[in-house]
C-alpha cells in the first residue's frame, strides 16, 4: 500500500518535500502548471503545522560525457521561488552553498542549521533548496550518493514525494526514503489514480504518440502498442515508420532507426492498430515555414525509393479523413503524448488533432508531457481554459513518467513509488 500524506503527523515537524517544479528554461518559467498542481500539498503541510523544506531539479546541469556540473542562472530555482513568493505571499529562503566549478555543490553545509532554526521559529515561511542536480551526490553512485542521502534525511523529520514527473531513482526521489518516514503527496496520488485509467482503460483505447527520436521511444512504444486498440504516430517516430513501411527516405531519419522500425511495421501488418495520417507537410528547410519551400504530400503517392526533404508536420486534412476521424470520435479513452509538428513554425497538425479530439465529448481525454500541454495551450487557448475543470480531461505533469509506467505495466512499478511503499513497510515493522 502507498503511504499517504493524510496518514502522516506533521504538527511541529520539519517536512522535506520533493516537487517536480522543472518548468524553468533559460532562467524563465515557461508554464507554472506543474507548480500550481503542487500547491494543495504545500497548503496541507503548513495547515497541519509542518514546516516545509522544498526541493526540485531543474534541467540537466550535469554533462553526460564529462560529468561536470554547471550551476548557472539558467537552471536555478530562483524563478520558481519568485513565483511562489508572489503567488503565496510567503517568505521562502534559498540557502547559499559554495559551488565547485566542476562538481557543483559538494554537500549540505552545517550553516543550514541556522536556516532551519529560523524555519522552526517562523522567521521564514519555508526553505527552498538549490536545484537538486547541482549537488554532486544527487545523480552519483557510491560514497557521494550515500552522503547526500544522509545529509538530506538529517534536515527533516518527514519526507513527502509529490514529484510524479521525476520518475528516475535519484537521491532526492529514492534514496531519501531509506532514512525517514516517507509519504506520497496529493499530486502523486492524483496522478497514480488517473494513470490507472490508462493502464486499465475503457475501450476503445486510442493513443497518440510522437517524439523527436525513434530509438529512445522504442520500448514504451511497444508497450503502448500492446495496450491500445488504435495508435496514431507523429513527429520523427511517424517519419521513421513511414520510411520502414513504404521504402522511402526522409531527410533526418537515420538508417539505423529505419531498420529498428521494420519490426513495428511487421507486427502491425497482422494487428492493424496503427492509423496512418494520410497527408503530411514536406519542407525544404528547418529554418522556418518559408513560402514556396513547403508543400503537402499524400501517402497514397509514395513509391518505393522516393526521397523527401524534412517532413515537419501533419496536414490538417489528415484529421478529416474518414478512417482517422471515426477512430478518434469513437474512442472511449484517448491518451496524447505528442507534438505533431516541428514547432514553432509547423503547428497546424497539433491544432487539428486537439480540436478533433475535443469533438469526442464522451471520451476520457488524457494529455501527458510538458511540451504536449504547452502546445495545447498555445494553439487552443480558449479550449484549454474551457476544459481545465472538465472531468473528461486530465493533464499529467509528467509525460515521460506515464510512458515509463505503461512500459512497466503499473504506476507502482516506478522506483520512487516502490521506495515509498517499502518505506511504509520498513518503518511500520521497525
Amino acid at each position: 500500500m502507498l503511504p499517504l500524506i493524510q496518514e502522516s503527523h506533521l504538527n511541529g515537524k520539519i517536512v522535506l518535500v520533493r516537487f517536480d517544479h522543472n518548468v524553468v528554461k533559460n532562467g524563465v518559467i515557461r508554464d507554472p502548471y506543474r507548480i500550481d498542481q503542487t500547491l494543495g500539498t504545500l497548503y496541507y503541510i503548513v495547515e497541519h503545522g509542518g514546516r516545509p523544506i522544498l526541493m526540485t531539479h531543474v534541467g540537466r546541469p550535469r554533462d553526460k560525457k564529462t560529468r561536470k556540473i554547471t550551476c548557472s542562472p539558467d537552471n536555478s530555482v530562483e524563478p520558481i521561488v519568485g513565483y511562489l513568493k508572489r503567488k503565496l505571499h510567503a517568505d521562502l529562503h534559498v540557502p547559499n552553498f559554495e559551488i565547485d566549478p566542476d562538481n557543483g555543490i559538494m554537500g549540505i553545509a552545517d550553516y543550514i542549521n541556522q536556516d532551519i532554526e529560523d524555519l522552526k521559529n517562523r522567521k521564514v515561511g519555508g526553505i527552498y533548496l538549490p536545484n537538486t542536480r547541482w549537488f554532486r551526490g544527487e545523480e552519483a553512485e557510491g560514497v557521494f550518493r550515500n552522503i547526500f542521502a544522509v545529509q538530506l534525511a538529517n534536515l527533516a523529520d518527514i519526507y513527502i514525494n509529490d514529484a510524479f514527473g521525476s520518475w528516475q531513482p535519484h537521491v532526492s526521489t529514492y534514496d531519501i526514503t531509506k532514512y525517514i518516514p516517507s509519504y506520497a503527496g496529493f499530486l502523486m496520488q492524483q496522478e497514480i489514480e488517473n494513470l490507472n485509467r490508462i493502464i486499465e482503460p475503457e475501450r476503445p483505447f486510442l493513443a497518440v504518440v510522437a517524439g523527436a527520436k525513434y530509438d529512445t521511444k522504442i520500448r514504451p512504444l511497444y508497450a503502448i502498442y500492446d495496450k491500445v486498440d488504435s495508435l496514431i504516430l507523429g513527429g520523427v517516430i511517424y517519419n521513421t515508420y513511414l520510411c520502414a513501411k513504404y521504402g522511402i527516405s526522409i531527410q533526418g531519419v537515420s538508417d539505423a532507426d529505419i531498420q529498428a522500425a521494420h519490426e513495428l511495421v511487421s507486427i502491425d501488418e497482422e494487428k492493424q492498430k496503427i492509423i496512418e495520417l494520410p497527408y503530411i507537410i514536406e519542407s525544404d528547410t528547418m529554418e522556418g515555414k518559408i513560402e514556396g519551400k513547403y508543400r503537402t504530400r499524400s501517402l497514397h503517392k509514395f513509391k518505393r525509393g522516393d526521397t523527401y526533404n524534412y517532413i515537419l508536420d501533419i496536414a490538417p486534412e489528415s484529421f478529416t479523413d474518414k478512417r482517422v476521424s471515426e477512430i478518434i470520435l469513437n474512442a472511449r479513452t484517448i491518451f496524447v503524448n505528442a507534438v505533431m509538428g516541428f514547432t514553432p513554425h509547423f503547428s497546424l497538425g497539433s491544432k487539428a488533432l486537439d480540436e478533433t479530439i475535443d469533438r469526442n465529448a464522451s471520451a476520457l481525454k488524457m494529455y501527458g508531457g510538458g511540451d504536449t500541454l504547452q502546445e495545447f495551450k498555445n494553439l487552443c487557448p480558449g479550449l484549454y481554459i474551457s476544459v481545465l475543470d472538465n472531468a473528461r480531461y486530465y493533464f499529467f505533469t509528467g509525460g515521460g513518467t506515464v510512458l515509463t509506467a505503461i512500459e512497466k505495466g503499473s504506476p507502482y512499478g516506478l522506483e520512487p513509488v516502490q521506495a515509498l511503499m517499502e518505506n511504509k513497510e520498513n518503518f511500520a515493522t521497525g
